[in-house]
């Protein structure tokens, strides 16, 4: 189909971009266009202005800053994965990108635009939740911090504000200690998760001292599993973690489509969580 008729606008700056946006209250941020293009041909979104993004520096790159990683909005996910500072540092969001999409995706696609299309069907943002990573936006008003607890708010809708730019993504670095993994159920290799669990396990002395668990695909918005959290705490491997991912599905609102009913999602919550919390833990 063919996209509704709109403004193109290519900025040298970020302050400009900003100005922009600031102007025009249906304008919309073209990053890689992955998400926005294809809603565009479906005619599902009519933005009066496409503001091109793509030629900032400011939002390019991947750095080391010290206590965490600062992943630049318009670095794609093939830059994510080949970036020896994500690899080393951000193991979890390393691995869960090479699980985007397909080559010539993760190619243009960009790690700021998945995240700021707030897909729950997504899987980078059950990640960003579980190492809870900080979004930086930036506006004529300044720049803002969002915890990432708080920068999803419902379907396909983030907490950006009007006039408000994705800059990058803060990721802490959580040290020594730690074990990660993505577990994702789908259909074909480019296709969205069914569901996902991203999981960040903590050991100390043979037993879990702290797990974070993000949820793909649980509920209009991506999830931690607080309840199997808290059941791990100083948890041995064995039945009873078992017992802890049991609670995986507990508060969640799966949606039921032509790919999974409600109820098999939550089986697939238990059981990948189950998986992802053992990997993660270095058990077998």
């Amino acid at each position: 189909m063919i996209p509704a008729q709109f403004d193109y606008v290519r900025p040298d700056t970020l302050a400009e971009a900003c100005q922009t946006l600031a102007a025009d209250d249906d304008a919309k941020v073209l990053a890689g266009g992955q998400s926005l293009l294809p809603l565009l041909r479906l005619r599902l979104a009519y933005p009066s202005t496409l503001v091109d993004v793509g030629r900032l520096a400011e939002l390019k790159g991947v750095h080391d800053r010290g206590d965490h990683v600062f992943i630049g909005a318009m670095a794609t996910h093939d830059e994510v994965v080949r970036s020896g500072v994500v690899r080393a540092e951000c193991p979890l969001i390393a691995l869960t990108a090479t699980q985007v999409a397909d080559p010539a995706i993760r190619h243009r696609g960009t790690f700021g635009g998945s995240l700021a299309h707030a897909d729950p069907a997504g899987d980078l943002p059950a990640v960003a939740l579980a190492l809870e990573c900080v979004f930086v936006a930036r506006s004529e008003r300044g720049e803002r911090e969002i915890p990432a607890a708080e920068f999803f708010v419902d379907y396909l809708e983030s907490s950006l504000r009007q006039g408000e730019i994705l800059v990058g993504v803060k990721v802490p670095k959580l040290g020594q200690g730690w074990g990660f993994h993505y577990e994702k159920f789908h259909r074909t290799a480019q296709s969205w998760a069914i569901v996902g669990v991203a999981a960040a396990v903590k050991r100390s002395n043979g037993s879990i001292a702290e797990a974070r668990i993000g949820l793909t695909n649980m509920a209009p918005t991506p999830l931690r599993a607080g309840a199997t959290e808290h059941a791990l705490q100083g948890v041995e491997l064995g039945d009873q973690v078992r017992q802890a991912c049991d609670e995986a599905a507990a508060d969640t609102s799966p949606p039921t489509d032509l790919h999974a009913q409600q109820d098999y999602r939550r089986h697939l919550a238990r059981v990948l969580t189950h998986r992802a919390v053992r990997t993660a833990a270095g058990s077998p």
